[in-house]
């Protein structure tokens, strides 16, 4: 069905809704059918186009239009519209044009408010920029005009419907089995661990793999701005997210501010979603104030990289002294996890480093795991282990507190800590 067709097809079921009632999903399911039955005979269509066309007509009215399909066509991982009539996709971590425009750029707007209503949230020309997700999680950005030159801006990252486990993931090859043994015995254990990685790299999908190993006796509270954390199997789970001012400017709600009143909350760990900015101050005095086995995720280029972005957050919210700063970092966190995304579009745990304490005023990182890259194979896909170090853990305190035993392949010796 052409674009000038469904359109004459549409306007045609319009006419024909009593907007005076309320018309069930069933009622327009058979006036669409039935417009369209009439003109089937004429165009020859076959039964699995009658039902494409009348699906299609329908998620027009009651869906995300010509985006629905994409929603739900599970090898789909990321939906990008640059104003309505320019579409794009990620599939299997490859870029595709979407061959089908939107109607009209109003048509667009209407999608883009039926998306933040359902989440009560407001964007509009005062508030150009908003986060929201879609009833099955998926995450939403919106970027409207004047801010978006191109039109409204509309990214859909979707997560799966089963989040992937970490056995999943090494059979992937995102992990090795060694390092995700090591991880589990530190998280059973209670060590504050941070992920960091780049837009994609896969931040999200590995904290989901990571809570599961967290003892389901615990009470865990979850913090962030748009819910889209899939935390399985947790009995005592608190799910916070932030809220955006109203239309006068006031009821915003900060990832600070529920931080602050999770920490009334009795909780045992707490996760931050992400950290971007000044939140990075709670986030850190709440890992020092006995909540320990805390998750939180944020983006960098290497663990390195992630302590100086943590010491800029921090700094954007208190002048504090770096040398202040770093203390409460190397305090804190126990444990960084680096993911990237690889050039042939995979993603990888590429370090695991502990974090040993501070010398000569900066904070010391001790290598467990690194990613080696070996080659590529004919069809471009890169080969690599995540190999073990050799060096031990420095601060074992925890694992004894727990009852938990490191595994055997695992040094029990101290090695030459090597600085990063």
């Amino acid at each position: 069905m052409n674009q000038c067709l469904f359109m004459e097809l549409k306007g045609q079921i319009q006419e024909k809704l009593d907007l005076s009632v309320t018309v069930g999903d069933s009622q327009l399911v058979e006036l669409i059918e039935a417009t369209v039955f009439a003109v089937a005979a004429e165009h020859r269509w076959t039964s699995s186009e009658i039902q494409a066309a009348v699906k299609r007509i329908f998620d027009s009215f009651r869906g995300l239009d010509i985006l629905q399909p994409l929603i739900e066509d599970p090898s789909v991982t990321e939906i990008m519209v640059n104003g309505h009539a320019c579409i794009f996709l990620e599939r299997q971590g490859i870029m595709e044009r979407y061959p089908y425009p939107l109607e009209s750029s109003e048509k667009l707007e209407d999608l883009i408010q039926t998306i933040v209503s359902k989440v009560n949230r407001i964007v509009n020309q005062s508030s150009p920029i908003v986060d929201a997700r879609l009833a099955d999680g998926s995450r939403v950005n919106i970027v409207l005009p004047p801010v978006s030159l191109s039109g409204p801006t509309l990214t859909i990252r979707k997560f799966p419907e089963s989040p992937l486990g970490m056995d999943d993931l090494i059979r992937m090859g995102s992990i090795s089995p060694d390092a995700a043994e090591l991880l589990q015995v530190l998280v059973e254990a209670g060590y504050n661990i941070f992920i960091g990685g780049g837009t994609g790299s896969g931040k999200t999908t590995f904290l989901n793999a990571l809570s599961n190993w967290i003892p389901n006796h615990e009470r865990l509270i979850t913090i962030e701005d748009s819910a889209e954390l899939q935390i399985q199997n947790m009995p005592n789970l608190v799910r916070l997210e932030t809220r955006n001012a109203n239309s006068e400017g006031k009821g915003e709600i900060t990832i600070r501010d529920l931080i602050r009143a999770s920490l009334r909350m009795r909780p045992n760990r707490i996760i931050v979603g992400e950290v971007r900015g000044g939140e990075a101050l709670d986030m850190l005095a709440a890992m020092n104030t006995g909540h320990d086995g805390s998750l939180s995720t944020g983006h960098g280029n290497t663990s390195a990289d992630m302590l100086s972005r943590l010491e800029t957050m921090v700094l954007s919210s208190a002048p504090l002294p770096v040398e202040v700063i770093r203390k409460q970092i190397a305090s804190a966190l126990d444990i960084m996890v680096h993911l990237s995304r690889i050039r042939d579009s995979s993603r990888k745990v590429t370090e695991i480093h502990e974090v040993v304490g501070m010398k000569n005023g900066d904070v010391q990182l001790q290598p467990i795991f690194l990613f080696e890259e070996e080659g590529e194979t004919p069809d471009r896909q890169v080969t690599g282990t995540l190999t073990y170090t050799g060096h031990a853990l420095t601060n074992t305190h925890k694992i004894r507190m727990a009852g938990k035993k490191l595994p055997d392949w695992f040094s029990s010796e101290r090695e030459q800590i090597e600085v990063i």
